[in-house]
């Protein structure tokens, strides 16, 4: 992206006003300087006219005749084209930025997203070099008509926020693309998870770089990335290429609810194979809701099964200390079980709230 405080020319003359100059010095007609060059008479019009370039060759033979060298005949072309291309890409920002306004442009800022820029065309030229489009068609080409679909395989133009959805996917790539993992192995990614399990029962400091290193030894990648307005996500799996990406935002800063969205994208992982993109807490018009209860099933499995909610339930006394209990019975984590049983309304939300952990994705 070509740096905002660079000087351009306001406008900068075509090449062939120099040489209908150098030609009037000469007392030179262009019938003449066209047979002296080699050159077509119509050739050498069209270069005085600006509606031709002067090539290389060109430029060789202007400067035999001209006596001004090949150098800056090309470098005078070089310029010009320069300052068309740069006249043109003005024209592509102006277009281009209702488009930008549709994105929550002040928080990416202040997220770090995007830089600290001023002006409405800096903002719209950073969303571009964001996503890396040269225009906001070819993002529209991407994002709702799929026409990369080996690369991104769902079309956001059904969604009520395509652009701030977007966006959210968006720095989820390229938070991957910072990190390195294997090759990815179902069965090292299977392996992974009652190691997983065991964190998420003790919730350690530091936890969620433990979580990341163990993934990415497995092939998987798993990075947060914090919600942005308008996109209310908690969490979305797909595949760049060959490796799996989990991307996750902690959404209700709740370790219960964190955990559950992970095994539940982990799930689709090794469930559902490398088609489609999955996001949660979001409709969508490609939602596979069948795949989605599988993925809920299995979240369930890892962080408390059906059979160890019974054994649960089955409890004389629902108190903090039965929970305890039955937490490390089941390497689960206390704030598990009784976010559970308050989401089915069993018991009441004022019960083992001092439990809920709030999510820290930083070492401490």
């Amino acid at each position: 992206m070509e740096k905002l405080n660079q000087y351009f020319p306001q406008t900068r003359p075509h090449p062939g006003e120099t040489l209908a100059e150098k030609l009037e010095e000469m007392e030179m007609g262009p019938k003449e300087f066209a047979l002296r060059t080699g050159k077509p008479d119509k050739t050498i019009i069209a270069v005085l006219k600006g509606e031709s370039s002067i090539t290389p060759d060109m430029a060789i033979q202007f400067e035999n005749v001209t006596k001004i060298t090949a150098t800056f005949w090309m470098n005078h072309q070089r310029s010009y084209d320069e300052f068309i291309a740069r006249e043109k890409r003005k024209v592509a920002i102006e277009e281009s930025i209702s488009w930008a306004r549709q994105f929550p442009l002040s928080d990416m800022i202040k997220k770090a997203w995007l830089p600290q820029v001023n002006t409405i065309q800096e903002k719209t030229m950073e969303m571009l070099a964001f996503f890396g489009f040269s225009t906001h068609r070819a993002w529209e080409e991407y994002y709702f008509n799929q026409q990369l679909k080996v690369a991104f395989r769902l079309s956001l133009a059904q969604t009520k926020e395509p652009y701030a959805i977007s966006a959210w996917l968006r720095k989820g790539e390229l938070q991957a693309a910072e990190l390195q993992a294997n090759e990815y192995s179902e069965k090292k990614f299977k392996e992974a998870l009652p190691k997983i399990k065991a964190i998420m029962a003790k919730q350690p400091e530091g936890f969620f770089n433990q979580l990341q290193s163990i993934c990415l030894e497995a092939g998987v990648k798993v990075v947060h990335t914090p919600c942005i307005q308008k996109a209310p996500i908690s969490g979305s799996t797909r595949w760049l290429k060959d490796t799996p990406l989990i991307q996750l935002t902690g959404r209700y800063k709740r370790n219960d609810s964190f955990w559950f969205t992970f095994f539940h994208e982990a799930g689709h992982i090794l469930l559902h194979g490398k088609k489609d993109i999955f996001l949660e807490n979001l409709d969508y018009t490609d939602k596979d809701i069948a795949k989605e209860k599988e993925a809920d099933e299995f979240a369930c499995k890892w962080t408390l099964s059906k059979v160890e909610e019974e054994e649960v339930l089955a409890s004389a006394s629902l108190n903090e200390k039965n929970i305890r209990k039955f937490a490390q019975q089941f390497n689960t984590h206390p704030a598990i079980i009784i976010g559970r049983l308050q989401h089915k309304k069993i018991i009441p939300y004022t019960l083992g709230k001092e439990y809920f952990e709030p999510v820290n994705f930083e070492l401490e």
